[in-house]
Order: C-alpha cells, then sequence, then structure tokens
C-alpha cells in the first residue's frame, strides 16, 4: 500500500488561536482513517484543512505524494480531487436525486453523465427515487444521495463530516456498516470525522484520537482500546477505571483486587523509572478485565448497575474501597447492595507511571 494523503507537523491558527497543534498522520490508499475526539478538539478543522477549505499556519499536507497546502501556499479545493459529504448533506432542494448526484460532473458529455449517475443511483440504491426531492427523502436516503454525488466524480480522497449525527441510532448503526462496506468495494479511501466512538469502530482502519488540537495516538481501534499511549486516550476509549498498583521486581503487578502477571504494556515519561524495583503505577482495569466468578474469595459489592441487554454493567466496590466496573452477561442480575465473588481475567494490562504530570510523547513498547 502506498500513502494517498500524509499531514507533516500541521498546524493552524484562528484569529492568533491555535486550533491544530502540529498534527501528523498518514493514511494508506484504500484506508478508511477516522479523527475521533470530544467537541472542540479541532477534528473538524483538521478536514476542512484538508479539503483547502482552510490554509495551514505551518507544516505540509500532500495528497498523492503532491503538497496541496504549505505555509505559504494552498492549492484550491477544486484541484485537490476530494469528494466531502457535509454534516447536513447540504443536498440542492431545488434538484431531484439524479441531478444532485450528476451536479459535480461538469466535465462529462451528456452519455457519460447519465450512466456515471444511473452507476451511482444503483450503488446506493437509489434508483426508485431518483425523479424525487430532497424534502421527500428519508434521513438515510438523503444521505446515500450526499454520498454519491461525493463519490459520482470519482475523487481520490472523501471526506465526510459528522455524517450520521442526524440519524437515530439503529440507522446510523446499520448505515455506518453499510457505507464501510461500499468504500471499500470501490477502493474509495476516506477519512470520518465524528465523536461517536461506535461509528470510529464501525467504519474505519485507522483512528486518531485528537485533544486541544493535537494527535494523541493514531492507531487501530485494538491498539487504542488494549494499548493507549497516554491516560487521555485510556480514559477516552472505552470504559475503565485507574487502581494504584506497584510492579514488583518479579515482573508482577500488585493492585487492591490482586496480583496481575499478564503482558504489561507500558506508557511512560522520558524520565520514567517505571521498570525500577517497586515502581509505584496507576493499573487500567477495564469492564471486561473483571469476571463474574461465585467460587471466587475476592468479593465486592454491587453498587450501580446498567442494564444494557444481553450484559449489565456493574459498579462494584472492593473490600478496601475502590470501585471497578464489569460487565456480566444480564441473566446474572443481581441487586444493589449484594455481594458477589469476581476475579481478574486480564489477558493485557495498560499500566501508567503515577504522576501528577502527564507528558503524551513517550509510549515505551511491551516487554
Amino acid at each position: 500500500m502506498d500513502k494517498l494523503l500524509q499531514l507533516d507537523k500541521v498546524s493552524f491558527a484562528y484569529t492568533k488561536q491555535t486550533i491544530i497543534n502540529e498534527l501528523s498522520f498518514t493514511l494508506q490508499r484504500g484506508e478508511i482513517g477516522c479523527l475521533l475526539g470530544p467537541s472542540g478538539c479541532g477534528k473538524t478543522s483538521v478536514l476542512r484543512c484538508i479539503a483547502g477549505f482552510e490554509s495551514i499556519t505551518n507544516g505540509e499536507i500532500l495528497i498523492n505524494d503532491t503538497c496541496v497546502s504549505r505555509g505559504n501556499y494552498s492549492l484550491p479545493p477544486e484541484q485537490r480531487r476530494i469528494g466531502m459529504v457535509f454534516q447536513d448533506y447540504a443536498l440542492f432542494p431545488h434538484l431531484n436525486v439524479s441531478a444532485n448526484i450528476g451536479f459535480g460532473l461538469h466535465r462529462s458529455n451528456k452519455t457519460e453523465k447519465k450512466q456515471r449517475v444511473d452507476e451511482f443511483l444503483k450503488i446506493t440504491r437509489l434508483v426508485e427515487v431518483a425523479a424525487q426531492y430532497p424534502h421527500e427523502l428519508s434521513g438515510g436516503q438523503q444521505q446515500r444521495v450526499a454520498l454519491a454525488r461525493a463519490l459520482a466524480p470519482r475523487p481520490d480522497l472523501l471526506l465526510l463530516d459528522e455524517p450520521f449525527s442526524n440519524l437515530d441510532v439503529g440507522l446510523r448503526e446499520r448505515l455506518s456498516q453499510e457505507i464501510r462496506s461500499l468504500l471499500k468495494e470501490l477502493g474509495i479511501t476516506a477519512i470520518l470525522v465524528t465523536h461517536d466512538q461506535a461509528e470510529a469502530f464501525a467504519v474505519a482502519d485507522k483512528i486518531g484520537v485528537m485533544h486541544a488540537g493535537k494527535m494523541m495516538q493514531w492507531d487501530s481501534a485494538y491498539d487504542l482500546y488494549h494499548r493507549p499511549a497516554n491516560r487521555f486516550v485510556a480514559g477516552f476509549i472505552g470504559q475503565g477505571v485507574l487502581l494504584p498498583g506497584r510492579i514488583h521486581s518479579s515482573g508482577k503487578v500488585e493492585i487492591t483486587a490482586g496480583i496481575l502477571t499478564e503482558n504489561i504494556w507500558l506508557s511512560c515519561q522520558p524520565d520514567c523509572n517505571i521498570h525500577q524495583t517497586d515502581g509505584l503505577v496507576d493499573v487500567l482495569i477495564r469492564p471486561d478485565d473483571i469476571v463474574h466468578d461465585d467460587h471466587s474469595k475476592l468479593r465486592a459489592v454491587v453498587l450501580n448497575k446498567a442494564f444494557r441487554g444481553a450484559d449489565i454493567l456493574y459498579t462494584l466496590q472492593l473490600a478496601k474501597g475502590a470501585t471497578v466496573l464489569s460487565l456480566i452477561p444480564s441473566h446474572h442480575n443481581h441487586a444493589i447492595g449484594e455481594e458477589i465473588g469476581i476475579r481478574l481475567e486480564a489477558d493485557h494490562v495498560v499500566v501508567f507511571e503515577q504522576s501528577s504530570v502527564e507528558n503524551y510523547s513517550c509510549t515505551s513498547e511491551p516487554p
């Protein structure tokens, strides 16, 4: 695979306020990427800089190994071969579905334009509504029209800005899977912006977690969850709690809930002494690390519970006062205040050096 999109230390400021701060990542041809983060972290600004709607202040953006943006240069958006699906779809209300899809095909003759429109009507399953207007369509149909319009000119890169935010949860989940399948079938390179982890996990091959204009980690969903680069990623992705612990010379990690002996992923500062004997750490415990076991000597009291259908997410209090989360099959329906048996079953453990200051720049490889 070769690089299609590359951002190298890109910065963007608006009225002297830094919105993007030396952000770097690479997207391979055919990959689907995602920028994930809380509101105001700068992810939509990154998309606008890639599209050419904003001029960057420092760094460089390359598409197909060609520079399209740097501090004193910006290639016009219409010359970047980029398609974009906006949050509100931005369909033309006076044009029917076919005309909306064909809007960007200015350089095609009449026959080629009709063939392309017909092709994408079929691909996006919109043939039956081809003559209808946007206000006559459902939210999911409107989104597919916007997608077909963006794809019809065959862009090198597709940008999607919160494309599912106006849809209900069930439709959002279904369409996110459909769009991933379609993009993969067509071999389209794309990048999605969202604040929803479920969307990011469902659609993207690579996910970049952003915070305050910086890239915290660009990685697969699996590694973001199991190998977070810093405390922000650990807290933002999934659920879990940090419990104080200590690393012994034997390599074991001791926490309130027991002794852990599994593989350890170390996230530490440049001057970190985490490998030293008896190093103090904070251990990330996910809900799937705590298993219900009636025969276990380790006991916990149910403080809270959230029914999720197949599972119940329990908040449990350990004997020494610490709380943990546990995802337990819902046929184990325990009452609040009830004491239950649990055990640690952690195949992969994430630890951070205990510190009042978090340095996001260093992660060590697992031993």
